[in-house]
């Protein structure tokens, strides 16, 4: 990824006499005659306000919503002013993989310090510099656990879709096994994990909070994994660690997560960053690059690349990854958000997350929109539709308001600290009117 800036007719000239050429054509005599674009067709140029009041009746076109109670995977949360601040700096901006490694302190510092947060809140013992987004992180983590005997990775069925897809694309391309694990009232189905668990099998990975935004008993799954040999990747809401026991307490191996709640404001789906942390036996498995600090000739504080696959760069044949990148935009973003909440700013937002979605979850139940499953939440919930879904979705559009998620199995909602009492009251208020006989 890289800007472009066009050769100046200077430029070209003195390029293509060094090559011992006349004109531009000849750069590309190679290229068959039949597969040469002769001329595009585009339309005239704009001037930059043309361009400007072109975009603006564009974006006129967007809906953009006072109040939103969609989750699903992607979330509203504050976002403090020094946020974009700092992550805009233009010491910052241009951050991106730093294949220069010793030249780029600042980039270096970024990487190190986000690592050292994401170890933090998954209490794992390593981190990588970010992978693209959560479902990759994911996908990246089973190729993790894959050995020449144990291929099979197992799924529970409650994790996010989107991620399901990307496993399974990762392990097809690999030949091998996917198979998902039933659930029983929203829950991975435990029975159903202990007739799965084989010789052949290399992982499973859980989501905690799930899909329907239930806490999955992720230590009794991981209990069983270790007995039978099998490593376990906890798919995880970076937020909802603010008030939950970490991974490494419920024995995970691997913990994986999108880092979108830390700063990262809804933006059509992206971009968006993949975090991965592991324990101190796979650290060599991971993908991507570790950085570290140490101390220089002078003995001054500075980082280096600790740990890289070179496998990625020079013997692709042999690497266990295509990921040599990292998010290190959105990664510094993180950083920065999670800087500027603090412990206490954190697990405060995620405390308002928890109980608003308890308190909207109470009043919908009263205006006849039942829990659909029984177990404890973090901050999504799914419920009955006892009115006809597209219209209270039309109805709480009209009043700016974005609704759940439909589903063929009610409606997911979701509440943040960005939610107020009264937004919930109105919507509950809605409900009610377009539910009522």
């Amino acid at each position: 990824m890289g800007g472009y800036i066009p050769g100046t007719a200077v430029q070209q000239r003195e390029m293509l006499a060094a090559l011992g050429l006349r004109a531009m054509d000849e750069l590309f005599a190679d290229v068959p005659a039949s597969l040469r674009v002769k001329e595009l067709n585009l339309p005239a140029g704009k001037s930059e306000l043309e361009v400007r009041r072109a975009v603006e009746r564009m974006a006129a076109e967007n809906t953009v919503f006072a109040s939103c109670f969609r989750g699903a995977g992607a979330y509203r949360h504050y976002i403090p002013s020094i946020v974009k601040q700092v992550a805009g700096k233009e010491t910052f901006v241009t951050a991106y993989t730093p294949y220069q490694a010793e030249m780029s302190q600042g980039v270096l510092q970024i990487i190190f310090e986000y690592q050292t947060e994401i170890c933090a809140l998954t209490g794992m013992d390593v981190a990588n510099a970010s992978v693209y987004d959560g479902a990759a992180a994911a996908a990246e983590a089973t190729v993790m656990c894959r050995e020449r005997k144990r291929q099979r990775v197992l799924v529970a069925d409650t994790c996010h879709q989107d991620t399901l897809a990307v496993i399974g694309t990762y392990c097809h391309t690999a030949d091998a096994p996917v198979q998902t694990l039933g659930a029983q009232n929203g829950l991975l189905d435990m029975a159903a994990l202990k007739a799965a668990l084989a010789d052949d099998v290399a992982c499973l990975y859980l989501q905690s909070p799930n899909h329907w935004g239930l806490i999955e008993d992720v230590q009794a799954a991981a209990e069983l994994c270790h007995a039978a040999g099998v490593k376990l990747i906890m798919g995880c809401n970076p937020m909802a660690l603010a008030l939950l026991k970490t991974p490494a307490e419920l024995g995970a191996d691997i913990a994986v997560g999108d880092g979108q709640p830390l700063g990262m404001p809804l933006a059509y789906g992206g971009p968006y960053l993949g975090f991965m942390a592991s324990t101190q036996p796979l650290m060599r498995k991971l993908p991507g690059r570790i950085v570290g600090q140490t101390t220089d000739a002078d003995g001054k504080r500075c980082f280096v690349l600790t740990l890289q696959a070179r496998e990625q760069h020079i013997r692709r044949e042999k690497a266990s990854s295509s990921i040599c990148s990292n998010q290190a935009l959105c990664a510094l973003t993180a950083t920065v958000y999670l800087a500027a909440m603090g412990p206490a700013g954190l697990r405060g937002a995620a405390g308002q997350c928890h109980a608003k979605a308890h308190y909207l979850a109470q009043q919908l139940e009263q205006a006849g929109y039942r829990r659909v499953h029984d177990g404890a939440f973090f901050h999504e919930f799914l419920t009955t539709c006892p009115a006809d879904p597209a219209m209270l979705m039309a109805a709480l559009e009209e009043a700016g308001i974005l609704g759940g998620l439909v589903t063929d199995s009610g409606i997911l909602w979701c509440c943040t600290e960005m939610n107020t009492k009264e937004e919930i009251d109105q919507l509950v208020t809605i409900c009610k009117e377009v539910a009522a006989p």
